[in-house]
C-alpha cells in the first residue's frame, strides 16, 4: 500500500482526529502498518513528561509504528488558540521548513498508511507569510477533507475543496462527519455534498456519542 495523506477539515472541530484514528484502526485490521503525525497543536496539557495533546495521543494509540511523542507532535502549545498566536506567546515563529523536516522523519518510516493531520481548517496561518496548507503543498501529499456536517457545511466544504485543488494538490476524497446531533435535512445535505464535491466520498459517519476509532472505522472506505 505505502500511502500517505494530509488530513484537513472544513473548520475547527470538524473531527479530523476522530476520522484519522478511524482510518488508522481500519488499516491495522487489514494487517497494515500505520503511523500518524500532528505537526502542531494548541490546547495541550502539562504532564510530568511535558506538554501533551489529546489529539496527538489518540493518533499515537492507533499507530503500529511507535515513535517518541516529540516526533509525532513536535510543536505543542498550552493556550487553546490559533497555533501562530500560541507560538508567538512563547517567542517562537513557525515556518514551513522546520515542519517539513519534522514530517520527513515520519514519512521516512514508510508505513503502509501514513497520515499527517493539520490543525483547524485549510488556511490556518503559521505566520504573517505562511499557512499550514503550505506544508501540505511542500510535501506534495494528496488530501483527505473531513467535512463537519452541520449548518453551513456545504459552503465550507466546496470552498475548501476548491482551495486544495487550486493549490495544485489532489483531493483524494472527503468524509462526512456528523458533528451535530440535531442537523436538519441531513440526507439532503449529504446528497448535495455528493453532487458538488469534486472527489469521492470515503465515508458517512453519523453523530456518535462514543466516537471511538473502532466505531468510526465501520463507516469508512479504506480503499
Amino acid at each position: 500500500m505505502k500511502a500517505a495523506y494530509f488530513i484537513t477539515g472544513t473548520d475547527t472541530d470538524a473531527g479530523k482526529t476522530t476520522l484519522a484514528a478511524g482510518f488508522l484502526y481500519a488499516a491495522k485490521q487489514q494487517q497494515l502498518s500505520t503511523l500518524a503525525m500532528k505537526p502542531l497543536a494548541s490546547g495541550c496539557e502539562m504532564t510530568k513528561q511535558g506538554l501533551r495533546n489529546s489529539d496527538a495521543l489518540a493518533l499515537m494509540a492507533q499507530s503500529s509504528i511507535k515513535l517518541a511523542y516529540q516526533a509525532v507532535n513536535p510543536y505543542a502549545f498550552a493556550p487553546p488558540i490559533a497555533p501562530h498566536l500560541a507560538a508567538k506567546e512563547v517567542g517562537l515563529e513557525l515556518n514551513v521548513s522546520d515542519l517539513y523536516s519534522a514530517a520527513q522523519v515520519i514519512l521516512q518510516e514508510q508505513a503502509d498508511l501514513t497520515l499527517i493531520e493539520g490543525a483547524g481548517g485549510w488556511r490556518v496561518p503559521l505566520s504573517n507569510q505562511a499557512f499550514l496548507s503550505d506544508l501540505a503543498i511542500a510535501l506534495k501529499l494528496p488530501v483527505i477533507l473531513v467535512v463537519g456536517v452541520k449548518l453551513g457545511c456545504i459552503n465550507h466544504a466546496v470552498l475548501t475543496a476548491e482551495a486544495i485543488i487550486n493549490d495544485g494538490l489532489k483531493l483524494a476524497g472527503w468524509v462526512a462527519n456528523g458533528v451535530d446531533a440535531n442537523c436538519s435535512y441531513l440526507e439532503e445535505n449529504l446528497a448535495s455534498l455528493k453532487q458538488l464535491m469534486p472527489a469521492p466520498c470515503l465515508g458517512e459517519v453519523p453523530y456518535l456519542e462514543q466516537a471511538s476509532a473502532k466505531a468510526v472505522a465501520n463507516y469508512l472506505t479504506l480503499a
